[in-house]
This record gives C-alpha cells, sequence and structure tokens, in this order.
C-alpha cells in the first residue's frame, strides 16, 4: 500500500509530527486570516453573524477619506518606532560592550537589565503608572528639580516620552542579551591585534564589532520594530490614548474601533491595513541589514 501510493517512512513520520501543528496553526491562524478578508468588506457588530451586511470598499474608502483619527495614531506610532527602536538598541549595545568586560558584578547586572523583559506589559505599565504619577511627584517635592514633577502622563508630548520611557526599558534588557552573545563569538586576538595597531575603542567599535555583529543588528532591530508597531499593553495601561486621542498607538485604535465602538468590520479592515504595513516595514529593515552583513 505505502509502495502504491508512493509514500516513504520519512513521510508518515513528518504526518504523525507536524501535522497537528499544521492543523492547529490552519484552524488558529490562516482560516481567521483569511476569514478577516471577508468580514473587513462588511458592517458587522461583532456578534450576530447574520447581521454582517456586506459593503464592498466602504470600509477602506472610510480610512482613506474620512477617519484622520487613525492616521494620527499611524503617525504617533511611526514617530514612536523610529524613536524607541533607536534609543533601545543604543542603549542595548552599550549595556553589552559594557558588560562583556570583567566585571565582578556583571552576571547580576545581566539578571537586573534582563528583569523587566519578563514582566507582562499590563502589570508593567501600572507600575510605571504608579512612578510616574506618585514616585516621580514625592522626588520632585524632595529634590526641586522640574523633570520629576511634570505631569508625565497629563500632557501629549510627556505622555509619548513616557511611553518611550517604559517601552525602551522593557526591551533594552533582551536586546542586550542578544548583543552580548553577539559580541562572545567575536575574536579576540582579532581585537587585540587592532589595539596592538594603535586602533582607539571607537575605530574598533566602527571597523571590528558592528560588521562582525550585523547579523545581531538585524535580529534586534527586527524585533524592536515589529513590538514597537504592536505596542498595545503599555498604551492601554499608562495612558490609555490620552489625553484625549493624543498618545493612541495603531494597535489601540484598532482594539477602540472594534471592541468599544462594535464596529469590526471597520476594525478589522483597519488590522488587515496594519499588517501590511507592519509587514512592509519590517521586511524593508531586514532587507538592508541583511545587506551590511554580506557587504560586511
Amino acid at each position: 500500500m505505502r509502495r502504491r501510493f508512493g509514500l516513504h517512512k520519512g513521510w508518515d513520520q513528518q504526518l504523525v509530527f507536524l501535522g497537528p501543528c499544521l492543523l492547529f496553526f490552519l484552524t488558529i491562524v490562516v482560516t481567521p486570516f483569511l476569514l478577516g478578508f471577508y468580514y473587513s468588506s462588511t458592517d458587522w457588530n461583532g456578534l450576530d453573524l447574520d447581521k454582517a451586511v456586506w459593503t464592498g470598499a466602504a470600509n477602506w474608502t472610510r480610512i482613506f477619506t474620512n477617519d484622520p483619527k487613525f492616521w494620527e495614531s499611524f503617525w504617533f506610532t511611526l514617530r514612536f518606532t523610529v524613536i524607541s527602536v533607536i534609543i533601545a538598541n543604543v542603549l542595548a549595545l552599550a549595556l553589552a560592550l559594557m558588560l562583556m568586560k570583567s566585571l565582578k558584578t556583571k552576571k547580576l547586572l545581566r539578571t537586573i537589565f534582563f528583569v523587566p523583559n519578563v514582566i507582562g506589559g499590563i502589570l508593567l505599565g501600572y507600575i510605571w503608572q504608579f512612578i510616574f504619577t506618585k514616585g516621580f511627584a514625592t522626588i520632585g517635592e524632595i529634590t526641586g528639580l522640574s523633570f520629576f514633577q511634570l505631569p508625565w502622563l497629563g500632557t501629549p508630548n510627556t505622555g509619548f516620552w513616557g511611553l518611550i520611557i517604559v517601552f525602551v526599558w522593557q526591551t533594552a534588557g533582551y536586546m542586550m542579551v542578544i548583543y552580548i552573545a553577539s559580541l562572545a563569538g567575536i575574536p579576540k586576538d582579532l581585537i587585540e591585534a587592532a589595539q596592538i595597531d594603535g586602533a582607539r575603542p571607537r575605530q574598533v567599535l566602527r571597523s571590528i564589532y558592528m560588521p562582525l555583529i550585523m547579523p545581531a543588528i538585524t535580529i534586534c532591530l527586527f524585533l524592536t520594530t515589529s513590538n514597537a508597531f504592536k505596542m498595545f499593553d503599555l498604551n492601554l495601561s499608562l495612558t490609555k490614548g490620552g489625553p484625549g486621542t493624543s498618545t493612541q498607538s495603531l494597535a489601540y485604535n484598532i482594539y477602540a474601533e472594534a471592541l468599544i465602538n462594535n464596529r469590526y468590520g471597520l476594525g478589522t479592515a483597519k488590522a488587515l491595513l496594519f499588517f501590511f504595513a507592519v509587514s512592509l516595514i519590517t521586511i524593508t529593515q531586514v532587507w538592508i541589514t541583511k545587506r551590511k552583513e554580506v557587504s560586511a
């Protein structure tokens, strides 16, 4: 029977081990994604399937012509992503370089810097909400420093930077671990030879470290870019998009449209547009950095 249908033992094993995973993937991921294309062209409240009215391109037309809040959220998310990705990766690389030195407490410091990544985003947001509203205010009263007396979650500008502070604080530790793993693979003989030849620390960083850790940079940029674009939990727990909708991320805008306004059709259309935008940006970033890996 096996020979008749051209089956081999290897195919049977793959079907046994990968079949259930493929079935769950098709059921949980692929099928809802494909259904999303249908519901993005309907007027649906998300509760009764019989009330999903086909509207064609009405949702897409509304997004591009009559939904300024969506594009404000898109611009906010884009600015947030660019700034937070740069700061998080620069800080993570600096921490990695520092903790590669022979410090007695480097293992403890690595653990301390990594711990924020373990804490859930919602819980982390509420912790920092207390820090911004109570902790900073107390420090400001004691020290008189204006930095701690700012209304960190009360204005669009300070709310924006508050989100960046928490996102970087949560993300940098994880990126630091990736950079440390990449730096550990650089031959010490190469660095010592460059130092003997009179290369300064800045030259060693630019000409040796950076080219050799480009694969790690590609991974870290991809992770931070995608996570920054999809930032939702911190937005929900820290500012809830306020004041007004001035700090509303794209993910929070989609959530509000679908689950608060009960416009699931419009929310699904925004989610699909969000998916294609994130995919395009991350693929472009990986393509650019991968080319630098080859040239390096």
